[in-house]
């Protein structure tokens, strides 16, 4: 048995068993200094104090370590896996010795929020392993970079940041993103060019992407917003009719959003503003002509140049076409001739009519056509007070029911035309700003005044009493002439006579002669008659010239009296 003075290696492997424990619980899952004893075979033989050496593989070195460095004496870290195998040797693992000590490194630094430095040097199903200077990661496709990356082949095995977002040591689970380190830095990068940049600077940038609503614009680091609207003075439906990706642009900054770090630009503010002296370029008035741009339910748009665009409302469309949708009217891309009829350059509106363009098809009418001429059109439509007339000028003229046809009530006139049926009628009126025709067509009946006795009721004044000829009798009354071809007019059933005796129409004949006075005219002129008011005239004349009843003398005998004088 040895001494204590003179111990051999097995007293010292026990001495050093019971200081750490035991031989199966000391050394074993720990990593533990060796020396390197013999380089042979392509293996490290490692004494870490055990009964017996350890090999390990120089590859294992090779990914940390160069292997043409180790010699015999370096003393350098592994992983005792098992004190001793089969063959009595100690399992050892540079390795598994890496990988403990970058778990350790690892876990400080994710409680501290680091950045951790790794290469990607596989591909899995997700995303991609990531060796974190012996620690295998996780990194998932979504978190490569900012935006999508088809192919990671520059990326392999290149030396970069990575920010830990989980890891689990008793699982051995580690996620990684590249994404959040570029995000980190670019927002970096953002504060400090914002702060470089200033509203109103004018700035190269080159177009990144393009979208319905404007474009975005690379300013070296940073993106701004070019909204369509910014783009040009002039109409632009869509930015690509103005610029295309990888176009460089001047711009100018017009907004910064130091919270957002959104910064919006412009392209139209470096040229001259066209509505600088537009009022006095269009004045209220002015007939220019321009091209329709754009068309909507209210109206549509004009441009009378580059960047000046006015408004044709709906209402200022047609003279005669009411209610109808402006694409009917006119087209895109369509040149037509339009009047200025209001400019706000504060506003930058200007308000255009079109029909004022053209000649106002009522004042044309009472031009070519007036009161009392005959003028002949299409019945477009009958309505429960008349008929419209559509007349040469693309205008409608309207026939009172009344002003129909003599001697029938307006209900049984309307029965008596369809629509579609070519009819004469007079002009009777002719309301230009209104925009109204007043048609008459039994004015021209056989017997009807010409046309100026429409206007002087055929030289014809109220109270005179003249002498008319019966034309034609019906039971509302008698349709009667002045003289042989003077006025015509007609006598109410109730003005026939004082008695009701005297109201029968059918107690007179056609060609019958009759005193009658004229009581007044109607809408077109023509003169009403009443033998009524011609016998109770006769009768105060009589009272007035002969003496009052008060004399004794009977009504009878005053009458006939003035008869024998007369």
């Amino acid at each position: 048995m040895a001494s204590t003075a003179n111990p051999t290696r097995d007293d010292f492997a026990k001495l050093l068993d019971e200081q750490l424990g035991g031989a199966d619980g000391g050394f074993e899952g720990r990593v533990v200094k060796g020396t390197i004893t013999a380089i042979e075979n392509g293996m490290a033989v490692i004494d870490v104090g055990l009964k017996s050496e350890g090999r390990v593989a120089l590859r294992e070195f090779a990914r940390g370590e160069d292997d043409q460095t180790l010699k015999v004496g370096d003393e350098v870290e592994v992983f005792v896996d098992r004190v001793e195998n089969s063959e009595g040797e100690a399992m050892l693992s540079r390795d598994r010795a890496r990988r403990e000590a970058a778990w350790d490194k690892l876990e400080s630094e994710f409680g501290e929020g680091k950045r951790v430095e790794g290469r990607i040097f596989g591909r899995v199903k997700g995303g991609f392993t990531v060796d974190l200077d012996g620690a295998v990661a996780f990194l998932p496709g979504s978190q490569v970079d900012i935006r999508p990356v088809r192919d990671v082949t520059p990326l392999m095995d290149m030396p970069q940041p990575f920010q830990i977002l989980k890891m689990d040591r008793r699982r051995g689970n580690i996620v990684v993103s590249r994404r959040a380190v570029l995000e980190e830095t670019r927002a970096e990068q953002r504060s400090e060019l914002i702060d470089r940049l200033t509203e109103g600077q004018v700035i190269d940038g080159v177009v990144k992407n393009i979208t319905d609503y404007g474009a975005f614009v690379d300013l070296g680091g940073i993106d701004g917003l070019l909204h369509v609207t910014d783009m040009s003075y002039k109409r632009v439906n869509h930015p690509s009719e103005v610029i295309a990706i990888g176009d460089t642009v001047k711009v100018q900054i017009i907004r910064i959003n130091a919270d957002t770090q959104r910064i919006s630009l412009g392209m139209k503010q470096l040229e001259s503003d066209p509505w600088e002296g537009v009022a006095a370029k269009y004045p209220v008035g002015a007939k220019v002509s321009g091209v329709v741009t754009n068309i909507t339910e209210y109206g549509a748009f004009v441009e009378l140049e580059a960047g000046i665009e006015g408004l044709v409302h709906v209402s200022e469309m047609s003279w005669t076409k009411k209610n109808v949708h402006p694409g009917k009217i006119v087209s895109t891309s369509q040149e037509v001739e339009v009047v200025v009829l209001e400019v706000d350059s504060d506003k930058r509106r200007i308000s255009l009519g079109l029909k004022q363009a053209q000649g106002n098809p009522w004042e044309e009418f009472a031009d070519k056509h007036p009161v009392g001429s005959t003028v002949e059109g299409e019945v477009k439509n009958a309505t429960e007070f008349g008929l419209f007339i559509g007349l040469p000028g693309d205008v409608d003229g309207m026939v009172h029911m009344s002003d129909i046809a003599w001697g029938i009530s307006g209900e049984d006139a309307l029965a008596l035309h369809r629509k579609g049926e070519q009819v004469n009628a007079i002009v009777l009126d002719v309301d230009v700003e209104k925009e109204r025709i007043s048609l008459g067509m039994k004015q021209l009946e056989k017997g009807a005044p010409a046309a100026g006795g429409v206007s002087s009721g055929g030289g014809l004044k109220k109270n005179d009493v003249v002498t008319v000829t019966v034309l034609e009798v019906r039971d509302g009354g008698l349709e009667v002439q002045a003289g042989d071809d003077g006025a015509t007019g007609f006598i109410k059933r109730s003005d026939l006579g004082r008695d009701r005796d005297e109201q029968r129409p059918d107690r007179f004949q056609t060609g019958q002669k009759l005193d009658a006075m004229v009581i007044g005219f109607d809408r077109s002129k023509k003169p009403n008659f009443s033998v009524k008011a011609r016998q109770i005239a006769e009768e105060k004349q009589a009272v007035e010239q002969y003496g009052s009843s008060d004399s004794g003398a009977s009504l009878g005998d005053i009458l006939g009296e003035a008869l024998k004088k007369q």
